[in-house]
C-alpha cells in the first residue's frame, strides 16, 4: 500500500464510514489537534522521563489514539470502529494518576511557568495542544453530537499533563518556577 493517495488533494479527506469532508473542518481540525499533542507526549517520552511517566504515557499515548479514532468516524459510524471508546474508566484511572502525583509533589502555592527539563516542557507544551484541542471538540459537538466523556477525559488529561511536568522535574532536582 502506498503511503499517498491523491484523494487529498481537492482539500478534502475520508471519514471512517465513507463520509468526505474539508481538512478543515471543525472534526478534522479535532482529531488532529490530538494528533499534535500525542506527537509532544512521544517527545516528552523521548526525553527520558521517570519510568513510571513514561509508562502513564504510554497508556495515554493509546487512548488518545482511539479517542482521535472516534473522532474520525463520520456521525453514527462509531460502533463499526471495533476499539475501545474513552469512557468513565479511563476517566477514573487519569484522576486516580493525578491523585498518585499530587502526593509525591509539593503542594502548590502559586501558578506555574511552563519549562524546566526537556520531558517536563514537552509536557506543558502538550498541556496547551491537550487545551486546544478540547476548545475544538467543544466547538465541534455544538454541531455534531458528540459524548460528553470526550470533554471530560481531555480536561483531566491537561490536569495529569500539568502534573506529569512536575514530577519530570522533581525527577532531575529542578524546582517549579512560580509566576511572581
Amino acid at each position: 500500500m502506498k503511503l499517498y493517495t491523491k484523494t487529498g488533494d481537492d482539500g478534502t479527506t475520508g471519514l471512517f464510514g465513507g463520509a468526505r469532508v474539508g481538512k478543515d473542518d471543525l472534526r478534522v481540525e479535532a482529531y488532529g489537534t490530538l494528533d499534535e499533542a500525542n506527537s509532544l507526549l512521544g517527545v516528552a517520552r523521548a526525553a527520558n522521563p521517570p519510568e513510571e511517566v513514561s509508562k502513564i504515557l504510554e497508556r495515554v499515548q493509546a487512548e488518545l489514539f482511539n479517542l482521535g479514532a472516534e473522532l474520525a468516524c463520520a456521525p453514527g459510524k462509531e460502533k463499526k470502529l471495533g476499539m475501545p471508546k474513552i469512557d468513565a474508566s479511563h476517566i477514573q484511572a487519569l484522576e486516580g494518576d493525578i491523585d498518585t502525583l499530587e502526593a509525591v509533589l509539593p503542594p502548590l502555592r502559586a501558578f506555574i511557568l511552563p519549562g524546566g527539563s526537556p520531558s517536563a516542557a514537552s509536557l506543558h507544551h502538550a498541556r496547551s495542544v491537550c487545551r486546544r484541542a478540547e476548545r475544538g471538540i467543544i466547538a465541534l459537538a455544538r454541531q455534531s453530537p458528540l459524548r460528553d466523556e470526550l470533554v471530560i477525559y481531555l480536561n483531566r488529561l491537561s490536569d495529569l499533563l500539568f502534573a506529569l511536568a512536575r514530577r519530570c522535574n522533581q525527577a532531575v532536582s529542578l524546582p517549579d518556577v512560580e509566576w511572581r
